[in-house]
C-alpha cells in the first residue's frame, strides 16, 4: 500500500467513524441502535466522495463513486422504509438485555457504530482501489459494469418482490418462492455481493487487484456473518415449510431448483 493510497484511506477512515460518532450521540435519546443499518451503504459514498474530493478523481474514480452512491442510497432508502415504525432490530434489544440499559448505550458506540465504521473501511478498499488508479478505461471496466448492473437487478429486484410478497395480506406466513427466490434463497444478498466484485473489477483495472480484499471481506460478511448465516437461523425457526425450501434452492448462487 504507497503512501498515498494509506493516506486517502485514513481520511476516509475517519471521516466514516466521524460520521457514525454522530449518529450514535443520536440514538442515544432515541434508544435505537438500529438507525445505523440504513446508514451502512452510505458510509461507502462518504468514502468515496472524501476521496474524490482530495483528488482520487479521473473517468474511472467518477464511474465507482457514481456506482456506489447508486448503491448506498437505494439501499439506504430501502433499509429505511422498511424499518419504519418497528422500533429497535431485535439483535440490539438482545445486546441491549445483555449487557443492561445502563451500560449499553455507551457499549453500542464500539461494539456497533465504530466496528462497523471499521469494516467499511476495509470493505471500501475495494472502491479505493478503484478510484486511485491511473490505467486508462478499458475493458474490464466495462466488464465490472456488466458485473455490478447483474448485482443491482438481483438486489433490488429481489427486495422489490419480497416487499410485494409482504404487503399481501394472504401471503401472511407463507414463503416467498417464486421470481428471483425461486433460484436463490437470498438473490438481495447475492446481488450485493456482485455489486461489490463489480468494483472489483474497477480496481483491477486501475492496477490495484490486492484491493479486492474489500470484495472478498464483504462477500465472507454476507455469507458467513451478518446476512445469510444470520438470516437463515431465524427463518428455520419461525417459517414452516423452510427445510423444504432449503433442500431444493440454492442458498446463494442462483441456480435452477432441484427436484425430488
Amino acid at each position: 500500500m504507497d503512501p498515498s493510497f494509506f493516506s486517502l484511506w485514513l481520511w476516509g477512515l475517519g471521516a466514516v467513524i466521524a460520521a457514525l460518532t454522530g449518529l450514535w450521540l443520536v440514538s442515544i435519546p432515541l434508544r435505537d441502535v438500529s438507525i445505523v443499518d440504513p446508514a451502512w451503504g452510505l458510509t461507502f459514498a462518504l468514502q468515496g466522495t472524501v476521496w474524490f474530493s482530495l483528488g482520487a478523481d479521473g473517468p474511472r474514480a467518477a464511474l465507482a463513486l457514481a456506482l456506489v452512491w447508486i448503491w448506498a442510497l437505494r439501499l439506504g432508502l430501502y433499509l429505511g422504509w422498511r424499518r419504519r415504525g418497528h422500533g429497535e432490530d431485535f439483535r440490539y434489544q438482545e445486546f441491549r438485555r445483555r449487557f443492561g440499559p445502563e451500560r449499553y448505550w455507551w457499549l453500542s458506540l464500539f461494539q456497533v457504530f465504530w466496528l462497523q465504521g471499521g469494516l467499511s473501511a476495509l470493505v471500501g478498499l475495494t472502491l479505493l482501489g478503484g478510484m486511485s488508479g491511473d490505467a486508462p478505461l478499458g475493458w474490464l471496466d466495462a466488464l465490472g459494469v456488466l458485473v455490478w448492473g447483474f448485482g443491482f437487478v438481483f438486489e433490488a429486484g429481489g427486495d422489490w418482490q419480497l416487499a410485494r410478497f409482504k404487503a399481501d395480506p394472504a401471503n401472511k406466513g407463507k414463503l416467498l418462492t417464486e421470481g428471483l427466490w425461486r433460484y436463490t434463497r437470498h438473490p438481495n444478498y447475492f446481488g450485493d455481493a456482485c455489486q461489490w466484485w463489480g468494483l472489483g473489477l474497477l480496481s483491477v483495472a486501475a492496477g490495484r487487484p490486492l484491493a479486492v480484499v474489500g470484495a472478498a471481506l464483504m462477500t465472507w460478511l454476507i455469507v458467513k456473518v451478518s446476512g445469510v448465516a444470520l438470516l437463515e437461523r431465524s427463518l428455520e425457526r419461525v417459517k414452516p415449510g423452510y427445510e423444504d425450501y432449503t433442500a431444493r434452492t440454492s442458498a446463494f448462487l442462483p441456480w435452477p431448483p432441484r427436484t425430488g
